[in-house]
């Protein structure tokens, strides 16, 4: 571990946390570039243990000391500076101790995931990286092998999903699918039945699908607003719904799929 004072925001060594704020700039640096940031002393312990190399650390000095110890075995470069200095640079106030970019792991062939897993959770196209996190949490709290996310879902690596997750996507397995057509015969092959979390006419309880439960199943959620969309709806073996009450028709999506887990034990 090498602790270098940042005298400047403008050290090249630095552009990893410039502008964290800016979602549009991430999406290119983060996925394209193979990194992400693990944001807090807590989740770069955990992407540490689950293997991930550091590129980089930014913090201030107050946390060194924790650093070297969570450190201590990496050949890694630690910027410190002030607080004031760190939110000039990254646009935020730096307040969980520090940041981290961080080398992304090699994405899994979606077959290989599957081919070992009871219960995995499918995410079709959720946009919004605070559910994304709160999925991944009720996976790992709940017991759940996996996730599976499409091509046009939000990035799980992204800072702030990670956060949401508290560090728990970096701890559960997880892949893109390709399209539909390539999608449903691959997890069919694996096993799975695909249940839909969904409202429909012929929608079953979820109580009662989970009764009778078969030994593999995917549980498919869809997208804010939206919902599912008719490719993954006609990709579903079956469609089962949540009973609710007081007039309200359905959860959030990340509530959802932990009510869904929690049902199929």
């Amino acid at each position: 571990m090498r602790i270098e004072t940042i005298t400047s925001i403008d050290d090249p060594g630095l552009a990893d946390y410039a502008r964290l704020t800016d979602v549009a700039l991430r999406r290119v640096t983060e996925p394209e570039g193979g990194l992400y940031i693990a944001e807090s002393l807590t989740v770069i312990g955990r992407a540490l243990r689950s293997g991930h190399r550091p590129r980089s650390v930014l913090t201030t000095e107050k946390w060194l000391p924790e650093l070297e110890r969570l450190l201590a075995d990496h050949d890694v470069t630690v910027h410190v500076g002030a607080a004031g200095v760190l939110e000039d640079l990254t646009g935020f106030h730096l307040h969980r101790g520090a940041l981290a970019s961080m080398h992304r792991p090699p994405v899994v062939d979606p077959a290989t995931l599957l081919r070992d897993a009871r219960r995995v959770v499918i995410v079709e196209d959720v946009v919004d990286h605070t559910n994304v996190g709160a999925i991944f949490r009720s996976v790992a709290g709940l017991g759940a092998d996996a996730v599976l996310v499409t091509p046009r879902c939000a990035d799980p690596l992204y800072r702030r999903s990670v956060r949401v997750s508290m560090g728990t996507v970096l701890q559960v397995p997880w892949t893109r699918l390709p399209e539909w057509d390539e999608a449903a015969p691959m997890l069919h092959a694996a096993g799975f039945t695909i249940a839909a979390l969904a409202l429909a006419d012929d929608a079953v309880d979820l109580r009662d699908f989970a009764a009778t439960a078969p030994e593999r199943v995917a549980i498919l959620v869809g997208a804010e607003g939206d919902g599912l969309s008719r490719s993954a709806l006609a990709a579903a073996d079956v469609v089962v719904t949540i009973p609710m009450q007081h007039g309200v028709d359905s959860l959030n999506v990340a509530a959802a799929s932990a009510v869904a887990l929690y049902a199929l034990g």
